[in-house]
């Protein structure tokens, strides 16, 4: 599956970074969260953090930074992704922001993820995920938002006084983990020599997460310390880290290079996996179909190489190949959201309307932070003449993305067509609030 863009916690994650007006987005592909849930899996036991609940999601963003907003969520850029050389840097990364977490680091943060004033897009998106988690879809609807200025004013930047202190943790959850901890100084020489650019040409991890040469002499010593408790990678933590980080380069480089460098993984499965990524984009199926099919052939049971190829045959409009294919990924992989979703879309895309809504529903329901399922549902309401529902899930999804003039509207419609009290005309209730709040904030 490709990487899903979203735009839904744009106002929210842009305080992360210097520019507090710049608009990020999510990027959501579920073999790759697969991969980095099992790398970050020990280190989060390590700290005391649930691995179900602590999730690791993906910044479309080519710079380095990495960072936390609640308990509940760690983010990672991609191009922090794409820079790391070892599966244990990127576990470090992970160690030292889950300290941030449970240093209670967090704490003087001047956001409160309850309150209904949050900034535009975060509050539906992380209420979406509670949803997911409760497994209640309607959890996740008509969340209140608040304005983008309320994110403007989050501060995320740590002090060294946490660096030190986190560093410290992330070295005993590294060691408690048996993962390498000369990974930490290893990520701390990628920023070695930030401090002396101005701060306009820093990578933002060097700016909310300052790096002094007394901080970097500490770590080198607790990696001597931690050197006798702290493991090498095994062989799963080297392959998920080479499956996340080189299917990410696939869809993010040109392809000709790719195709160049197809087997510098040391897997034959995700040399042919690049390969697929790489003529797919070039459109060429006929090259793209072999190359996933050999994929498959080594791992059959992998789910997230089934889904790629429903990817590549939806892509390729080629719907009934698709959906077969994504059905398949589906039985290995059932409660896994962003294939339920494609899957969801393939039924749509064949024209069965009534299995697409349960699909898409069961996605929702596992999920709801995905526009394009609310999109594809509002589609699928919409065939079986459900107007009101169509324009219910509509109004979510604007108000998801921060619209909330779009939203009202589509929302006062569902409350017209709704039956007044119903839970799907609470939710439109919810959004056409939030909106009012937001233009009072204006």
């Amino acid at each position: 599956m490709k990487l899903f863009r979203l735009a839904a916690l744009c106002a929210l994650l842009a305080v992360a970074l210097a520019d507090p007006a710049r608009a990020l987005s999510l990027l959501r592909d579920p073999d790759i969260e697969h991969a980095l849930n099992r790398l970050s899996e020990p280190v989060l036991k390590a700290a005391g953090l649930s691995p179900t609940r602590t999730q690791i999601l993906m910044i479309d963003d080519r710079s380095l930074n990495a960072f936390v907003i609640d308990r509940d969520h760690i983010f990672l850029h991609s191009g922090l992704i794409l820079k790391m050389d070892t599966p244990a840097m990127l576990q470090a990364v992970i160690a030292h922001e889950a300290a941030h977490i449970t240093n209670g680091h967090l704490a003087r943060r001047p956001v409160n993820m309850r309150n209904a004033r949050t900034a535009a897009g975060l509050g539906m998106a992380l209420a979406a995920m509670a949803g997911a988690i409760s497994g209640s879809p309607d959890a996740a609807a008509g969340i209140a938002l608040g304005t983008q200025n309320t994110a403007r004013r989050v501060f995320f930047s740590h002090t060294r006084a946490e660096e030190s202190s986190a560093d410290r943790s992330a070295m005993r959850f590294l060691a408690r983990a048996d993962v390498d901890p000369r990974g930490m100084v290893e990520v701390m020489d990628v920023f070695r020599g930030q401090e002396a650019l101005m701060p306009g040409r820093q990578d933002p991890y060097a700016r909310t997460h300052p790096l002094s040469r007394d901080r970097y002499r500490v770590l080198d010593r607790l990696a001597e310390t931690y050197a006798d408790d702290g493991g090498k990678a095994d062989a799963q933590a080297r392959y998920w880290f080479a499956r996340a980080k080189h299917k990410l380069s696939a869809f993010i480089r040109s392809p000709k290079w790719t195709l160049n460098r197809a087997g510098e993984s040391g897997y034959a499965d995700v040399a042919k996996m690049r390969e697929a990524i790489a003529w797919h984009r070039r459109s060429q199926l006929d090259r793209a179909l072999p190359a996933i099919d050999a994929a498959i052939a080594q791992r059959p049971d992998d789910a997230f190489l089934l889904e790629l190829k429903g990817q590549i045959l939806m892509e390729s409009r080629r719907f009934d190949a698709a959906a077969a294919a994504y059905g398949r990924a589906v039985e290995l992989a059932p409660d896994n959201a962003l294939i339920l979703g494609a899957h969801g879309r393939a039924l749509l895309a064949q024209g069965r309307t009534g299995k697409a809504l349960q699909v898409l529903e069961r996605a929702r329901a596992r999920d709801g932070q995905d526009p394009r399922v609310l999109r594809d549902l509002a589609v699928a309401h919409a065939r079986a003449g459900n107007k009101g529902q169509a324009s219910v899930v509509t109004a979510e999804r604007y108000a998801m993305s921060g619209r909330l003039e779009d939203a009202a509207l589509h929302a006062k419609r569902a409350s017209d067509l709704l039956p007044r009290g119903s839970t799907a005309w609470q939710r439109a209730q919810d959004v056409l609030s939030a909106a009012k709040t937001a233009k009072a904030d204006k």
